[in-house]
This record gives structure tokens, sequence and C-alpha cells, in this order.
């Protein structure tokens, strides 16, 4: 992961107490805005943004990445990507989503470089069916040694599986079965129509279904 640039984030508010006082009533479009007028990000306006979005990081990068030790790290380098990138960001509005897919991708490309899987992929699961969505929980009682085994090796033929998908079919199922997004959000933030959303999400899991069968009809 690149290390060019380091931004102290827990020092910058201590730095631009006034600044702050002004950033934090404004709104998420306007703080964007301010981050891109200038030749770099205000300073002020992105810690704001930080500080809003942080959380939202963490949770991604939580769910792909449970039991890294270094994802403090992976983190560190989606806001110095978002830091870098804010001016190519055409619609303020789709911020969100934007931030989600730094993530994403940041992950993956991170996963690519590793020679080996090193954790399960964590996803809010069950879900419901009623909409053709995956469960991707493997039945059973209580688990024994094999059947702990097996799902670990589920877990992670499910992160190689979604690794392999296309950008955006990859984006959008991770904004539904991570952020747990609407269709209409997703197809909001992604720019495309709500049937194109849910085409690509159908399409993605039609996928994984077929390269996980083996583990779904166990």
């Amino acid at each position: 992961m690149s290390q060019s640039i380091t931004v102290s984030w827990s020092t910058v508010d201590a730095t631009l107490p006034e600044a702050l006082v002004q950033v934090d009533k404004l709104s998420n479009h306007d703080l964007i805005l301010r981050c891109q007028a200038g030749l770099r990000p205000d300073r002020a306006a992105f810690a704001e943004l930080l500080r809003r979005y942080q959380s939202q990081v963490d949770r991604v990068l939580y769910h792909l990445a449970p039991d890294w030790a270094d994802r403090a790290d992976l983190a560190q380098e989606v806001w110095i990507r978002v830091y870098r990138n804010i001016n190519r960001l055409q619609e303020p509005s789709k911020f969100r989503g934007w931030l989600s897919r730094i993530a994403t991708n940041l992950f993956y490309d991170e996963l690519r470089k590793r020679k080996r899987v090193v954790s399960p992929l964590s996803l809010d699961a069950p879900r419901s069916v009623d909409d053709g969505e995956m469960d991707w929980e493997i039945a059973g009682d209580t688990p024994g040694p094999e059947e702990e085994l097996t799902t670990r090796e589920f877990y992670e033929q499910l992160r190689e599986a979604i690794a392999d998908l296309p950008e955006v079919f990859r984006t959008t199922i991770v904004l539904r079965e991570i952020e747990g997004m609407a269709y209409e959000e997703i197809a909001e933030i992604t720019g495309v129509s709500l049937g194109t959303v849910k085409s690509r999400i159908a399409r993605a899991r039609a996928r994984l279904q077929t390269q996980l069968q083996n583990y779904l009809d166990t």
C-alpha cells in the first residue's frame, strides 16, 4: 500500500478549531465542494468528512476483512485515495457510494497481492429470500470441526468469487449485501436505472450461486 503521503488525522481538528466550528454545520454536499475548491482539499472540510464517514469505511472493511490485523492501515489508505481523487467526483451526492467503492476496490487490490486468503468474509446472513436474495449461511446444528472447516472454506471461496466479479457487479452486490442499501439508493449512488441495479445484483447472485453451488447444496 502507498506510503507516499502521511496525514495525521488525530491532529487535524486540534490545529484548525475555528474552521471546524464552521464546517461542522455544512452539509455533506458543501463539504465536498469546499474540498474541491482548491488545488488540495480544504483540511478542515476534509477532516469533517472523515469524521462523518469513518464509520462507513470501518464497517465495509470489517465485513470484508474481519481478521486482518492491518485493517486500520487499509482504512488510512482509503482516505489517502479520497484525498487525492476527490476532485474527480463529479456528483457530490454520490460520495457515499464512491467512498464504498474505493474501500471495496482497495480491499480486493490488496487481496490479490496476498498469497493466500487469511480470513472468512463476514456477511450479515441470513437474508430474506422473497426477492431472490441468497442465504449465505450453511445450515446445520452445532458445528463440529468438519462443519467449521467447510464453513470457513465456503466464505473463502465466496470472497474470491466476489473478487472475480466485474467491478460494476461487485460494487452493487457489496452495497446491497454489506452496506444493506435499498435498490433505489444504489441506483442513485451509481447513476444507473433501478432496473439496471436489479439486473446487476441478480446476475451477480446467479454467478456466485453457480460458483458456490457445492457449498450451498450441503
